[in-house]
């Protein structure tokens, strides 16, 4: 299932906590032999884990970490304004524009990770169009181009900078209720799950049983 957790609220569900930044160690030093930063614990974790953002999560049937990503609002510190602004043709600031960040997948997401994929892009969307957004912006390599592609979801690119594997791209993409159903589909979960599960996180769904 898909939660929305901000990062004070990690510590509470250690399990998921332990295995989201395991699994990030896994995938950016490991695998893809990013520069990161991992810790005693084997946490890869970064100075924007320290500014409480909001983390996208698909939690597996055993409690632990499948996929996920990170939202930062473009008007705190956030890794497009601070090392990409010359790819994105300038600073990106505007409280209806979020960054997002660390799309990461569970090492042994196997043949669910299409699946994963499209729930964290659903998730997403349904972050813009509850929060009132216009964009997203987000920093990825091109094994993530393949990835929006078949989502049917793919970016504005803003720039790019590099060659091959080590090219990198700034991106920025709309939501809308089209782009919502879309993944839904492609996730194979229902619109109207994906909005219980959001409400759910966010209280909407206790707030309107007591004005009921």
């Amino acid at each position: 299932m898909l939660t929305y957790l901000y990062g004070d609220q990690l510590e509470s569900y250690p399990k998921l906590q332990r295995s989201l930044f395991r699994d990030r160690a896994t995938q950016f030093r490991e695998r893809l032999d990013w520069d990161v930063t991992v810790d005693k614990h084997g946490f890869e974790r970064d100075q924007y884990d320290a500014q409480n953002p909001l983390y996208v999560i698909w939690q597996n049937a055993q409690g632990r970490h499948g996929g996920s990503m990170r939202v930062l609002p473009t008007t705190a510190p956030c890794m497009v304004n601070d090392f990409f602004s010359g790819i994105a043709g300038g600073r990106i600031s505007s409280p209806l524009i979020w960054e997002s960040t660390r799309f990461c997948l569970a090492p042994d997401v196997g043949a669910e990770a299409g699946r994963v994929s499209a729930a964290l892009m659903l998730a997403g969307c349904e972050i813009g169009l509850n929060f009132g957004l216009e964009h997203a912006v987000g920093v990825f390599d091109p094994r993530m181009v393949r990835i929006y592609r078949a989502l049917g979801w793919s970016p504005e690119i803003l720039g790019s900078q590099g060659i091959g594997r080590d090219r990198i791209y700034v991106g920025l993409w709309d939501f809308s209720e089209a782009v919502r159903y879309r993944l839904a589909q492609k996730a194979g979960i229902s619109s109207e799950l994906s909005r219980h599960w959001y409400n759910r996180a966010f209280g909407m769904e206790i707030a309107q049983s007591k004005c009921a």
